[in-house]
């Protein structure tokens, strides 16, 4: 049986997130699963969650969503290939961790920005080594990309933490198909 690769996929739940943003994320899915790579992400029917899902299955791929029980009682869960249900959102985000070969950031809430910078830590601590990709569709991004700026002219974080990160403006971007392509190529 050969290796599955995971493009996990950070990104908000909320049906209040633009319609471009959904559409946009649903397209990133159908991309993912055409270059061959499964989904890892946190199991939500609605907003980006509910977009990328919805693009790797119209593709034909396979969706794999970590939730913890209580989610119910705030998002509707999709219907994945495999639902792993946990305790905690550390516990899930652990697992999420595990399986990905790649972390692509979509637009998103506070949950969202948790787990970016999670991984982002991680990868600052040498603790993970995939690409994360921040999709800075519209701008969506713009004050998180000055926010850590910020914290590096105050002092806080070091100028090298944007070389642990990329940015793109588009799910078409060269450098995002770059990494699908290289990360299945090894």
């Amino acid at each position: 049986m050969s290796k599955r690769y995971y493009a996990c996929v950070y990104g908000g739940a909320s049906e209040r997130i633009a319609d471009t943003h959904k559409k946009e994320i649903e397209k990133l899915g159908n991309i993912i699963a055409e270059k061959g790579f499964s989904l890892v992400y946190g199991a939500g029917a609605t907003g980006c969650m509910g977009a990328v899902a919805r693009g790797i299955k119209e593709k034909g791929g396979y969706v794999m969503g970590i939730s913890p029980d209580f989610i119910s009682e705030f998002e509707e869960i999709f219907d994945c290939d495999n639902t792993v249900m946990v305790d905690t959102m550390s516990e899930r985000k652990t697992l999420m961790e595990k399986h990905a070969d790649i972390f692509l950031i979509a637009p998103g809430g506070v949950g969202t920005m948790d787990e970016f910078f999670q991984v982002l830590t991680l990868k600052y601590l040498k603790r993970l080594t995939a690409p994360i990709v921040v999709l800075n569709l519209n701008g969506f991004y713009d004050s998180l990309i000055k926010l850590i700026d910020n914290l590096i002219e105050q002092g806080a974080v070091i100028p090298e933490i944007h070389k642990l990160f990329d940015v793109v403006e588009s799910i078409d971007d060269e450098k995002l198909l770059n990494y699908l392509h290289t990360i299945k190529n090894k």
